[in-house]
């Protein structure tokens, strides 16, 4: 098969390599359509690994059963799958409390092969977890795969509680933050102001929601911020980006009583400064987001299939696998949003 192998920070080859193995009750998934994330761009362009190469990252998967194991009973070869890049054991004490996200034996596929190939095996620990979804026939895989993205948007505003009438600032214009942008409206946030370093990014964002944008590299983001909100900061602040520098405006922006979210990670070794006195003095709930517990993961998935959320909107281009390292920088760039791999193509 042809495969995307990561041989270190900014080397990434496609080379044909054997398909993966799976076990007697797992299954070996064709896949049809991969999205690049943040973390994928992250993870390819630094030592994420330390050495440990080559590798495969790949974590927004959808595809079609090509085989199955002699003991799978259920799924069948043809089917359509959505395969949450992340499987619990919902026997810990985190996963019991409905913090399947925090799970203390928390599986993921792309710690051994992830998507970026034409096939990724699907072992029977995945096979017979809670995160495997058939896709209705009716809907395109390149709608489908935005259900991972949309998974951690939607658990971190339930978690947070968006809700009606509350002004919603996001610090970040890429896919994530226009999801955000997307969701709060739909949540019922009556003002969303998207802050962003690319006016392109920005310009695109009116697009999803967002009633004001702010160029945090034209202006002072902290006092527009406090200009469209009569002098009180937003709500909710969702910094959802991979800055520190950006991270450490993000909490002048928050009311007193508000929520700061830190949404995204930041490369590894890099530290955030916080004004600790700031946050406790006004009184700031601070949350730091990662993942989805696994009824989030459901809701995101049937918000995508439904088409309450219109998924093509977000996406700026579809490439093929060959090309994976030229979608890389164009998102880096900001020229595009967000990107999908096709391996086949």
């Amino acid at each position: 098969m042809k495969a995307a192998l990561m041989y270190g920070p900014n080397d990434v080859r496609v080379e044909e390599i054997p398909s993966p193995e799976y076990d007697s009750e797992g299954l070996l998934l064709k896949v049809e359509v991969v999205g690049l994330c943040g973390s994928d761009i992250r993870n390819l362009t630094t030592d994420s690994r330390k050495g440990d190469y080559p590798h495969i990252y790949g974590h927004e998967v959808v595809g079609t059963v090509a085989e199955i194991g002699d003991k799978e009973t259920r799924f069948n070869v043809g089917d359509r799958l959505y395969v949450y890049p992340a499987v619990p054991c919902l026997k810990c004490e985190y996963c019991r409390a409905g913090n399947s996200h925090s799970c203390e034996n928390l599986r993921l596929y792309d710690q051994t092969q992830g998507g970026f190939a034409q096939y990724m095996a699907v072992p029977s620990w995945g096979v017979n977890g809670p995160n495997i979804y058939r896709i209705p026939d009716e809907v395109p895989f390149e709608t489908a795969v935005l259900s991972e993205p949309l998974s951690s948007v939607y658990a971190c505003q339930d978690n947070v509680n968006v809700r009606l009438g509350q002004t919603v600032v996001i610090v970040g214009a890429g896919p994530i933050g226009t999801l955000h942008a997307t969701l709060a409206k739909i949540r019922g946030a009556d003002q969303v102001i998207m802050v962003e370093i690319n006016d392109q990014r920005l310009e695109e964002s009116l697009n999803f929601g967002v009633d004001h944008t702010i160029n945090s590299t034209k202006v002072d983001p902290i006092e527009e911020v406090k200009r469209l909100t009569h002098g009180q900061g937003a709500d909710i602040v969702i910094s959802a980006n991979p800055s520190t520098q950006a991270q450490t405006q993000a909490v002048y922006m928050v009311r007193s009583n508000g929520t700061l979210v830190f949404l995204g990670g930041v490369p590894r070794g890099k530290l955030t400064d916080i004004d600790t006195n700031y946050l406790h003095y006004h009184s700031i709930w601070t949350y730091g987001h990662y993942g989805s517990n696994t009824i989030q993961v459901k809701k995101a998935f049937d918000m995508i299939v439904s088409g309450r959320i219109e998924a093509k909107k977000f996406v700026s281009k579809i490439m093929p696998l060959d090309n994976l390292f030229d979608a890389i920088l164009s998102m880096k760039s900001g020229k595009a949003n967000k990107v999908l791999i096709k391996p086949w193509m």
